[in-house]
């Protein structure tokens, strides 16, 4: 990722421009603007914009910077120096995504949502997350581990299983007020025997008395430097402070819990206050919040999916933020793109499993003995021929015993849909070549 170069002093420009050619940018570039608001674009970005030859991108660069002055509020973050406070705003496109978040949580409810496509949700979450921060195990290997409950074989499938269980016990602390305590043990668990020394998990780095190769600074995968976090001795009333704002419940100056839950994010990864596993602890207190929040919806988003497919994007996110008067809307509006992406896919399954259901109640006369277990087995079997199961996965799914479990797929074979072959000690099930032919109705 290369780093991007900083912006002109729009400022000064800003002063030496004519009223009349404010005006001219404004009319002339009317629809550039909007592009360049609704992705809150940064210099980089702006000065590529296609304009008339007697307007230059610095210009164009001081109109925009003008504009977005109106609206910033202020975060009591301060930034590394300690002579700024972080800001942000809400553009309009923000507005209308905050709104569909909290009517996507009504259409996840009215859904019905499975408890399958939730425990997927939080295994996408828990394997995004950690390859994130460089866990090598694959998506298939990861879920593998998790539906079987066995134990990891390695540090990144280790980092996979701490990041599930921290994840599936988050709700235990949100009956209590956020506090360094908190943050601590969800570091704890997200770190547990994953970290170089045993000794950081759970305790604030202290770069005074580290040794040179063990101070925190946070480089892109090329090896540039992208921050400097705040000294360590400065960590604690950071996260102090922090605690106090995700604690306020000012009326006076309400503040929408999507949005603090995205800046929580921000501010931990800014401080950093870790040795190692910060962007998973970030990531985990954005959660906490969510669900503290009377947020359930977030149970059923990977948003470290979407991060993880954008992690560029995402760098440049926390980039931008610091390096453009400290704007933390880069970050918000990246995070609030990424909740949508993650929630449209939800409401798309919602719509798939509907369909499904609908051609379920349409097979039920010819399977009428089929039980609500091992009907999605089968609607999950005709869109992945080659998915496997076994009677510890289908028990973890569905929250049965492995008795149960185990009388469910060894019906379906009996039955003639699914097939049967032993892997060591283990029974795997697999869908029959035809299938479809088999339940299609009569």
């Amino acid at each position: 990722m290369k780093i991007p170069e900083k912006a002109p002093d729009w400022q000064e420009i800003y002063k030496g421009l004519p009223p009349k050619k404010h005006g001219d940018i404004i009319l002339g570039l009317r629809k550039k603007l909007k592009k360049a608001e609704s992705e809150y674009l940064y210099w980089d970005k702006v000065k590529y914009l296609p304009m008339d030859a007697d307007i230059k991108p610095e210009e164009v660069w001081a109109v925009i910077k003008y504009s977005r002055q109106a609206g910033r509020q202020v975060v009591p973050l301060l930034d590394t120096d300690g002579s700024n406070y972080f800001t942000y705003s809400i553009p309009s496109f923000s507005q209308k995504t905050l709104h569909m978040i909290d009517r996507g949580m009504e259409k996840v409810l009215k859904g019905q949502t499975t408890k399958e496509y939730q425990l997927r949700s939080i295994m996408e979450e828990a394997i995004a997350s950690s390859q994130i921060e460089g866990a090598a195990t694959t998506r298939a290997v990861a879920k593998e581990m998790l539906r079987s409950g066995r134990k990891a074989r390695d540090h990144g499938e280790k980092m996979i299983l701490n990041n599930y269980k921290t994840i599936t016990k988050l709700k235990e602390f949100t009956d209590q007020p956020l506090s360094a305590e908190t943050i601590k043990a969800i570091h704890r668990s997200m770190t547990d025997n994953t970290l170089k020394d045993p000794a950081w998990e759970g305790t604030y780095r202290d770069d005074e008395n580290a040794k040179e190769e063990d101070k925190v600074k946070v480089y892109t995968p090329e090896g540039a430097l992208l921050h400097t976090p705040p000294v360590s001795s400065e960590i604690e009333s950071q996260v102090n402070l922090m605690c106090r704002f995700a604690n306020e419940d000012d009326e006076s100056g309400f503040m929408h819990p999507v949005i603090k839950a995205i800046i929580l994010h921000f501010w931990l990864a800014y401080v950093h206050p870790f040795m190692d596993g910060n962007g998973r602890t970030s990531r985990a207190l954005f959660y906490w919040y969510m669900l503290k929040h009377d947020y359930p919806l977030i149970e059923y988003l990977s948003i470290s999916s979407v991060i993880n497919k954008k992690r560029t994007q995402y760098l440049k996110a926390f980039l931008y933020s610091e390096m453009d008067e400290n704007d933390m809307t880069y970050f918000v509006m990246f995070h609030l793109k990424a909740i949508k992406v993650a929630l449209d896919d939800v409401v798309e399954y919602i719509k798939n499993k509907r369909l499904a259901e609908q051609a379920a109640t349409q097979l039920h006369a010819k399977f009428p003995t089929l039980n609500h277990r091992q009907w999605p087995i089968l609607i999950d079997a005709l869109t992945s021929p080659h998915k496997q199961y076994t009677f510890e996965k289908h028990a973890n799914i569905h929250g049965v015993w492995r008795q149960t479990a185990r009388t469910d797929l060894l019906e379906l074979k009996e039955l003639g849909l699914l097939d049967m072959r032993k892997e060591g000690r283990k029974f795997v099930f697999t869908p029959v070549a035809d299938l479809a032919k088999k339940l299609k109705p009569e």
